[in-house]
């Protein structure tokens, strides 16, 4: 019997984008997913004829191996996207949305293709992704107060927030199964509103971990970006990227990294570029083994340790 795969980020933009879809048009299907980094998902995939895709939220130009293989088979995909796509295939069973604008994101894309069905779900997700000015104008489009603009954004970090660790087992739920938990709520007010939902167990969560991170002091401060390092443990692989972009948020004009060990010594490495200049974070990263990203979020899998004084380099002469 044919199967359709749901394959999706584990962070807020994908999981957001995957629910706002399913609403829509439930669908029975094999959920593929991961921590926020583990973007390589279509080589998971062994599809046979008469499969389908959906892929939601993952570089193409990552996935471009595994995309090819999937649409030589004869395999229909349906894939959108903001980070980089490299050579889109052209290709009958391939409907590709990919918009690489650095003030939008995967669920704001599907928003559209739902004309709006879901707005309030797709606010949410543009908060998660540190889209905050764009959440906060879209949020005021639609008629929302500031409270309720302000649930939203918590509630999108806290999403975002939990597709953070080096493992599923660093992460308060694993990806798919907070998409299942969320599936059941058409209203993402109605998530806050249920005290048996996720987002309480996350929220308590954050609060915790987020004290921890506050109370480091840089390792670096260099004039146009500033650099913190995170211990290996749970709590930081878990807070990592929503520090990075707190950070960015209380001082929009300079570039943010955070360094994360990891249990080889390597570490994990999250880059936001400045507010004001929402750039380069991508290309910097993809100069580094294991990197890549986005114009305005990227990061590093396995830097390895002598080459940090190098990666703050590069980042600050890059935006100086």
């Amino acid at each position: 019997m044919p199967t359709h795969y749901d394959i999706f980020n584990g962070d807020a933009d994908g999981i957001i984008a995957l629910l706002q879809l399913r609403l829509a048009n439930p669908k029975d299907s094999t959920l593929i997913t991961g921590v926020k980094r583990d973007i390589k998902l279509l080589k998971q995939v062994k599809v046979e004829a008469g499969d389908s895709l959906t892929v939601l939220d993952i570089s193409m130009e990552k996935n471009s191996e595994g995309l090819q293989r999937i649409l030589d088979a004869g395999v229909s995909v349906f894939y959108a996207d903001h980070h980089r796509a490299g050579d889109i295939p052209v290709c009958d069973y391939l409907e590709a949305h990919i918009d690489l604008d650095a003030n939008t994101c995967t669920s704001l894309i599907i928003d559209k293709l739902l004309m709006g069905q879901f707005h309030p779900w797709a606010i949410a997700a543009a908060y998660g992704d540190n889209l905050i000015t764009v959440g906060d104008e879209l949020a005021a489009k639609a008629g929302l107060s500031v409270p309720e603009a302000m649930l939203l954004k918590e509630l999108g970090t806290l999403i975002n927030y939990n597709g953070y660790g080096s493992s599923i087992d660093d992460l308060h739920f694993a990806p798919a199964d907070l998409y299942q938990k969320l599936l059941p709520y058409s209203s993402p007010f109605s998530v806050i509103e249920d005290s048996d939902s996720p987002y309480h167990v996350l929220k308590a969560g954050y609060e915790s971990d987020m004290n921890n991170a506050l109370a480091l002091k840089p390792i670096s401060k260099e004039a146009a970006c500033s650099a913190f390092s995170m211990p290996n443990e749970a709590w930081s692989k878990r807070i990592s990227g929503v520090f990075g972009n707190e950070l960015a948020n209380k001082s929009p004009d300079r570039a943010h990294i955070v360094f994360t060990e990891n249990a080889d010594k390597t570490y994990t490495v999250s880059l936001r570029a400045p507010l004001s200049n929402k750039q380069g974070a991508g290309d910097i990263c993809s100069q580094f083994p294991t990197g890549g990203g986005r114009a305005a979020a990227a990061g590093v899998n396995a830097l390895p340790a002598d080459m940090c004084d190098t990666f703050i380099n590069a980042v600050n002469d890059y935006y100086s």
